[in-house]
């Protein structure tokens, strides 16, 4: 069994869309429409795992989840995440508050977070 350790870490991610709030917000509920900018696949020829768990919806204004992503049946990191939906002058401020506890690098998480957004503005601009 690998050797895990605990490591708290905290990052916030802001971006602007040129959309509305409920037009954003509607991007994360959809199965279809997530699937296509949230990231997934493998690490190391593993399946990544991402179970989550939502613990408060407020639709066009806020989405708090609790999730544990995996790869190879052990968990990366425990996190609670806040997504909050801001309307903006051109659209909607999105800000990511994630709180991470595990062994995964936080720099990383963060990245890879970020890319999920950049690629839900991609998604949004298609539509």
């Amino acid at each position: 069994m690998p050797e895990q350790s605990v490591t708290h870490a905290t990052f916030t991610i802001e971006r602007d869309y040129p959309a509305a709030p409920d037009r954003v917000f509607a991007a994360w509920p959809d199965p279809a429409t997530k699937a296509r900018w949230f990231a997934g696949g493998t690490h190391d020829g593993h399946e990544l795992g991402f179970e989550t768990t939502y613990q408060e919806i407020v639709p066009d204004e806020r989405i708090v989840y609790t999730s544990a992503p995996s790869t190879g049946g052990t968990v990366a990191t425990v996190s609670l995440t806040t997504v909050e939906f801001v309307a903006a002058e051109d659209g909607t401020r999105l800000v990511l508050t994630a709180y991470l506890d595990g062994h995964e690098q936080p720099a990383r998480r963060e990245q890879g977070t970020g890319d999920q957004l950049d690629a839900l503005g991609k998604e949004l601009a298609a539509r």
